[in-house]
């Protein structure tokens, strides 16, 4: 992929991601969180499926299996957790605990794939985590809330190396239509299992719910399916640092939340984090034996 096609990409996905935590919190107004974003993957579900209808469907019992396990993580664990967490944490706070995704997936590879990561791509990782905490003022807390946060973000790293792994022998948009089935109908069954489904019909709601099967669903996992796809999944993770820098921004816009100087330093912070972990990057499998 051309750099200028990746980097492009890469914004438009990593903002969108920004804007479904405000739109997100706005909606809770109006449903509880596993409904809400039961109905949010059901419904990008349908609309996607029809749109694939003509493309290739999985093969086999092992591709759907593959598919559900994708859904599970990715749909229903991520952003189950991360707006389950705000019953405990503000929407800045689960969004910090989500990106940590980056760091997690690097670990990941290091540990299962035997992938070697120079120390600056490591320092980059944890400077862009720091620009992430500082973006949002420091005010992290250990609560229920926390742990749920960081089990998304689990998830996150989980789904992004499994996409990895089986995406290539599938249709990305068939892919991403029924791995949002998949974590939809879970989502559902944990609504229907823990809270007091109820849906309050208004043009706000119906405004959110749209926006986050439309947007938020259908073209976000789309593009980030692709991303995985089509580079290292490590190097791709690692700008997802810009999606809560973007969670600020939108949250200024869309909910009139306060926006501190302290978010100019985490932007830089984030910037030059990226920037370590992508530079002139090559990662080097470990060799079984001693050259």
């Amino acid at each position: 992929m051309k750099p200028g096609r990746y980097t492009l990409l890469i914004i438009i996905t990593t903002f969108i991601m920004g804007t479904s935590f405000p739109v997100g919190k706005l909606g809770m107004h109006y449903a509880p969180p596993f409904l809400l974003m039961g109905l949010r993957y059901t419904l990008a579900s349908i609309i996607m499926a029809y749109i694939v209808r003509k493309r290739p469907l999985p093969v086999g019992s092992r591709q759907w299996l593959q598919i559900s396990l994708i859904g599970l993580f990715q749909s229903a664990g991520v952003m189950g957790c991360a707006y389950y967490s705000m019953n405990w944490i503000s929407s800045g706070e689960s969004a910090i605990l989500t990106f940590t995704n980056p760091l997690l997936v690097i670990l990941f590879s290091a540990v299962l794939y035997g992938v070697r990561y120079r120390l600056s791509q490591w320092a980059g990782v944890l400077l862009g985590f720091i620009g992430v905490v500082l973006t949002f003022g420091l005010q992290l807390s250990v609560s229920p809330g926390t742990w749920i946060g960081l089990a998304g973000a689990f998830c996150f790293a989980v789904s992004t190396l499994l996409v990895k792994r089986w995406g290539a022998t599938q249709d990305t948009f068939v892919l991403t239509a029924y791995q949002m089935l998949a974590g939809g109908i879970i989502l559902l069954v944990l609504s229907a299992w823990t809270e007091e489904p109820h849906f309050v019909l208004n043009v706000t709601s119906v405004f959110v719910l749209l926006w986050l099967a439309l947007i938020c669903s259908i073209i976000q996992f789309s593009l980030w399916f692709y991303l995985l796809q089509h580079s290292d999944p490590a190097k791709t993770s690692s700008f997802l640092f810009l999606a809560p820098f973007f969670g600020v921004l939108s949250s200024w816009i869309l909910l009139s939340e306060r926006m501190a100087w302290m978010m100019g330093v985490g932007g830089a912070l984030i910037c030059i984090g990226i920037y370590l972990v992508n530079r002139r990057q090559r990662m080097i499998k470990m060799s079984t034996t001693n050259s």
